[in-house]
């Protein structure tokens, strides 16, 4: 009998792994490299293993997706209970989590793939779509202001410009408009 088969099942744990695996494969090579032969190699787990706990490699994405997002969540979560003042806060936090991205190396490089997948994946599309909509819904009285609005889609543009790299703005030139920006967050 192999040790598989003597070994105490841990699915939670080989999930885990499997995606934490997917996502060094995301980082290190883009989405493209992510495959279930690919995972399954990377991660010691047979085929029919990862079959088991994601039976497509749309699924497997799909959990990454949520992985990233649940993390993001968090984020936002830990910012928003730092912060005293309610009127804008998941505002604030959203600006803070993402511009923050750009400082977390395998975060960052996590999400400039799903950013990029997100363009071409409606079913991303579709997912991201839902959780901007429940935020909007559960911080309706504190953060649905226009201003509000304006500084998560210039978070929004900021996450863009850093997924692409596109623009050359130095630390002191961030700080300043990311401070601006939460200065509206209070209007």
């Amino acid at each position: 009998m192999s040790k598989a088969h003597h070994r105490k099942k841990q699915p939670a744990l080989v999930r885990q792994q499997l995606l934490e695996v997917a996502a060094r494969l995301v980082v290190n090579e883009g989405m493209a490299a992510v495959t279930l032969d690919a995972v399954s190699a990377a991660s010691s787990v047979s085929k029919g293993g990862l079959l088991h706990h994601f039976p497509t490699k749309n699924a497997l994405l799909d959990a990454l997706f949520e992985s990233l997002l649940d993390r993001f969540d968090a984020d936002i979560e830990e910012l928003m209970r730092g912060d005293p003042l309610p009127q804008g806060r998941f505002t604030r936090a959203y600006l803070k989590a993402v511009s923050g991205l750009k400082d977390r190396p395998d975060d960052s490089k996590s999400w400039t793939q799903v950013t990029i997948a997100l363009l071409a994946e409606p079913r991303l599309r579709l997912r991201w779509r839902q959780w901007v909509q429940a935020r909007a819904e559960e911080y309706v009285g504190t953060d649905s202001s226009l201003d509000a609005q304006i500084v998560r889609f210039a978070a929004d543009g900021l996450w863009f410009a850093d997924t692409l790299d596109s623009h050359d703005i130095n630390n002191a030139l961030r700080r300043d408009l990311i401070n601006r920006l939460v200065d509206l967050t209070g209007k």
